[in-house]
């Protein structure tokens, strides 16, 4: 993911935050009327949650307003500002559930007019609902945390507004649970708002990614021509983004290759892995005597090709380049030789495969192959 293209999402999800604030704002409002209205104590501490959830989604939108700036104080960048507005939207939540359970044991015990409420909590459910399932998507989409938290409140308001629906159903019919539904709601809101917090307190405390994310990282690095293995990985998580410091061994006499190699890597970890925002490759390098040397071949034991993509043989070999003596010996056969199209970038994906250290090529030879080949910082040797 580009720098470009990491801001148009924290807009994108700005823009849904602000329309967040104005719905939670009118289901606030229009529960806390008809609650009002019918005398549902149910139906009130539903609206008490609701409004509680326009600080949340207040939350989420500064969140996602400073996540976007840039500041040198800041080298890291300021993704966890998503993290402390989830935080404050687990804070809100968990206010929520003791203003509806305080209404529960404490307040008066009436008869709502269902006629009223009714009407009005199953439209809320419904918008609740919707608009929960379809934030929870666009916050996958774009890898924000505070969305996901503001969905998830979505989620837990429908399910709380759902329970005083039944509560509100079962006095229709002469039973007066009004009280009992409250407490249920408070109880399932406590629990959201406890998992929201668990969750913003370990990204604030720096955990680690997962351990799959963080080995598939591994596995793409020491696939590298270059890399002997990666010594240390030290990730971290930034507002539901992922910050990876490593330290990687190389075979190289050349500390031009190594920054370049490492500078290369830099750049290639966060295009194949979007959710990282920022990899630093620290390179330990030194002399390597045993080399690996790839030479393009007419056929086995042959001599040279003067044609290095087309070349029907390749010849593998371990060289000592200190006692000038060759280990290993092995011819391979071009699989693409035959291909018509695309023939330079398959030829060097595949050579790059075998992990050479230097290629030995025909006089003037360019192409897709000799670029990808510079670009791993392999050692290219003119005939």
């Amino acid at each position: 993911m580009t720098s470009e293209q990491s801001k148009n999402d924290l807009l994108s999800a700005r823009r849904r935050a602000a329309v967040s604030i104005a719905l939670n704002c009118s289901l606030a409002a229009g529960k806390g009327f008809a609650g009002a209205l019918s005398g549902s104590t149910a139906l009130i501490g539903d609206a008490i949650h609701s409004g509680t959830d326009v600080l949340a989604s207040l939350a989420a939108y500064v969140g996602l307003y400073v996540a976007s700036r840039e500041h040198p104080s800041f080298p890291y960048g300021l993704y966890k500002a998503e993290t402390v507005a989830t935080l404050v939207t687990s804070i809100a939540v968990i206010v929520a559930a003791y203003e509806i359970s305080r209404q529960a044991l404490f307040g008066a015990e009436r008869l709502p007019d269902v006629g009223i409420a009714l009407p009005v909590a199953a439209l809320s459910l419904l918008v609740a609902l919707f608009f929960g399932i379809y934030q929870l998507r666009e916050g996958r989409r774009l890898n924000s945390p505070a969305l996901q938290a503001d969905a998830r409140d979505y989620l837990a308001d429908a399910l709380s507004t759902g329970i005083v629906l039944v509560g509100l159903l079962a006095t229709h019919f002469g039973y007066a649970v009004d009280r009992w539904a409250a407490a249920v709601v408070s109880l399932f809101v406590f629990r959201a708002g406890a998992s929201l917090m668990i969750t913003a307190l370990k990204d604030l405390l720096d955990a680690s990614i997962d351990r799959e994310s963080e080995r598939n990282i591994i596995d793409m690095v020491e696939q590298h021509p270059r890399i002997t293995r990666v010594k240390q990985c030290l990730s971290r998580t930034a507002g539901g983004r992922f910050i990876i410091d490593m330290d990687v061994v190389m075979h190289t006499p050349s500390h031009k290759i190594a920054d370049h190699v490492a500078d290369r890597l830099e750049e290639l970890i966060p295009q194949k892995f979007p959710l990282v925002v920022m990899a630093r490759i620290r390179p330990h390098f030194a002399p390597d005597y045993i080399i690996r040397r790839i030479t393009p071949v007419v056929r086995p034991e042959g001599e040279a090709s003067r044609h290095f993509v087309k070349s029907p043989w390749f010849l593998v070999e371990i060289v000592d380049t200190q006692k000038q003596q060759v280990i290993k010996r092995q011819f391979i056969q071009n699989p693409y030789s035959g291909e018509e199209k695309k023939k330079g970038l398959l030829v060097g994906n595949w050579l790059l495969s075998l992990k050479p250290d230097e290629v030995v090529v025909p006089d003037n030879n360019q192409g897709t192959a000799m670029v990808l080949l510079k670009e791993a910082g392999v050692d290219l040797q003119a005939t």
